[in-house]
This record gives structure tokens, sequence and C-alpha cells, in this order.
């Protein structure tokens, strides 16, 4: 299917600003990370994925399926998990530091954790690509 490969393109770009730096003019999107990080090789765990899918059907389907339900987990936990069932303060000071300069939806909160614009996108591009890829 066209769109799941166009999706997975789209998400695959957006990524990559967690390896490397994405602005929008003076707006701060995500910093990246560079190419010593784990979100490099979740980058290189994608990227093999895709190419599973395109070059190893059917069974490619499957294993990219897996890398991308796996990498929504990781990232539920690393982020709606506290904003759904809150977090220490530590964690909260931590995150709204690190995220501090990135461009938001909705406003950091002192009692809460709150995914900033980019990390909303991110999961939402993941949860479509699953959607079609189950749908393939």
């Amino acid at each position: 299917m066209a769109a799941a490969l166009v999706f997975q393109i789209i998400l695959w770009i957006w990524f990559l600003g967690c390896v490397i730096t994405w602005r929008a003019g003076r707006y701060l999107l995500v910093e990246g990370m560079g190419v010593r990080s784990a979100e490099f090789v979740m980058l290189c765990l994608y990227t093999a994925g895709m190419a599973a899918g395109l070059f190893l059907r059917p069974a490619g389907k499957w294993i990219l399926l897996g890398i991308l339900a796996a990498w929504f987990v990781v990232q539920f936990f690393c982020h709606w998990y506290y904003t759904v069932f809150g977090a220490g303060a530590k964690k909260i000071r931590g995150y709204n530091e690190c995220f501090r300069d990135t461009v938001r939806l909705f406003p950091m909160r002192e009692d809460r954790l709150i995914p900033d614009m980019y990390h909303i996108v991110l999961h939402l591009l993941i949860l479509l690509n699953i959607v079609l890829l189950l749908l393939a």
C-alpha cells in the first residue's frame, strides 16, 4: 500500500530530528542527540524494519510491525505513562528541563508531565504507521 510507505518515510524524516536537531525558523522542534545515542539505534532499527518491509515480503511486514509496536511501547512508558498516571517532582523537572525550549501545544506543568509537540506528532505517526501496516 503506497500510503503506508509514504507515512513510513514521513516518520523516518520526523524521527531523524532526534539524531540531528530540527528547527523551524527560531522554533526548536527537537534537539538531536547525535549518532552515539539510543535514538540513533532506534532510527537504525526502524530503517532496517522498513527495508525488511519492502524487500522481505510478507515476513518483512511483521518485522516492521514488531519494531513499531516495541517503539510505541517504549515511547508510551517514556512519555504518556507519566502524563496519565503522574510522575514524581524530580522526573517532571528533568523532563521539563530537557524539553524547555521545544515547541509546545500545551504548556508545561509542574505537577504533570506534558509531552511537547514533537513527541506528540512522533507518537501519532508511530501509531498511524502501525494501523496502516495492519490494514495493508
